[in-house]
């Protein structure tokens, strides 16, 4: 798990295709990596990566098929920057959101402008996510957690205060790629509807289980969901 504050900034010393996926080589800023073993998760713009070897302030994983095609790293080369944070334990200050690493898909950011200090960015998501994004809500871009401000069909407005300009490698220019990972909460609870069931136990009311352990709009509201 992660939460979506940017600890540092790597650089890909290399990307070579590996199969369907990939082998990627990240550098990192000496002390990084004190404190990682072989397997540990390290989230890569976004991208939750296991290290699969570890050298002098580097770190080596792989990218399955789905990962390498479902995200931004399909673009990247020898020398793109990308944001790292290692994964959260038990006692981490979770200063972002709750994030899995897991890249729902690629945005594309429309355009960039800046209000007094503050970078304002409209970003466009596919389609498919569009739901998932709410005004006031958490979304991930390329690792980054970040509240979403204002929200258009399938476009959403960030807003990144200095001190995050300064820390993280994206440079947010109209036209880039961006990863985007939708808040996990949206996710299960969308599949809740869906399904339409809750063990009986895990009902949160008796009006729900008075519909056959459905979850519903009336059930949420009731419970204090909206």
């Amino acid at each position: 798990m992660f939460t979506g504050i940017v600890q540092s900034v790597g650089v890909l010393q290399s990307i070579t295709r590996q199969g369907k996926g990939a082998h990627v080589v990240v550098a990192t800023k000496p002390g990084f990596l004190s404190e990682v073993q072989l397997g540990d998760s390290i989230a890569t713009n976004g991208v939750c990566l296991t290290a699969t070897a570890l050298r002098d302030n580097a770190y080596e994983a792989d990218l399955s098929f789905e990962s390498f095609n479902l995200t931004t790293f399909a673009h990247y080369t020898a020398g793109t920057k990308v944001n790292l944070e290692l994964a959260c334990t038990p006692v981490t200050r979770l200063g972002g959101h709750i994030m899995q690493g897991h890249v729902d898909g690629v945005g594309t950011v429309l355009e960039r402008y800046r209000v007094d200090e503050a970078l304002n960015i409209w970003v466009q998501a596919p389609k498919s996510l569009a739901r998932y994004i709410a005004m006031k809500g958490s979304i991930a871009v390329d690792g980054i957690s970040l509240t979403v401000n204002e929200v258009r069909d399938c476009d959403f407005r960030l807003t990144l205060i200095p001190h995050t300009q300064g820390e993280v490698a994206t440079d947010f220019n109209p036209g880039t790629l961006v990863n985007l990972e939708v808040d996990v909460i949206a996710r299960y609870l969308e599949r809740l509807m869906v399904a339409g069931a809750v063990t009986p136990s895990a009902a949160p009311s008796s009006a729900a289980g008075e519909q056959g352990g459905r979850v519903t709009l009336a059930s949420l509201q009731e419970n204090g969901f909206f």
